[in-house]
């Protein structure tokens, strides 16, 4: 009997080792991400106050943007004006393509696998 307490409080023992050993590991996880919370804290408080400087600016910036967008239907016009008198336009020719000299070159590719092409 005194082998099977032994080995009840060694069992014991392992168990309280190991969940010993995972709140450790759990504990690091948690004061990384902790850590990594911390600085997004930050980086969000910094992105406030830049949105702080540039807030009372928008409505300029917008303003703006909507004269640039109504000019785009002119410039695109004035664009497609400029492109259709300086295109360059090829004559058109009948030409043959073009064939090697040696005359049609056969493929071996056939002959491998043992197929013969209709002729």
């Amino acid at each position: 009997m005194t082998t099977l307490v032994v080995l009840t409080v060694l069992e014991i023992v392992l168990l309280i080792a190991g969940l010993a050993v995972y709140l450790y590991w759990a504990g690091t996880l948690l004061n990384r991400i902790a850590a990594n919370l911390e600085q997004c804290g930050e980086l969000v408080a910094a992105i406030v106050e830049h949105a702080k400087l540039i807030g009372p600016n928008v409505e300029h910036i917008n303003q703006t943007g909507g004269v640039v967008a109504g000019a785009l239907p002119l410039l695109y016009g004035m664009g497609e004006e400029i492109v259709a008198g300086a295109t360059w336009t090829p004559q058109e020719e009948n030409r043959e393509p073009a064939r090697p000299a040696s005359g049609r070159r056969r493929s071996r590719m056939h002959d491998a696998v043992g197929f013969a092409p209709p002729r």
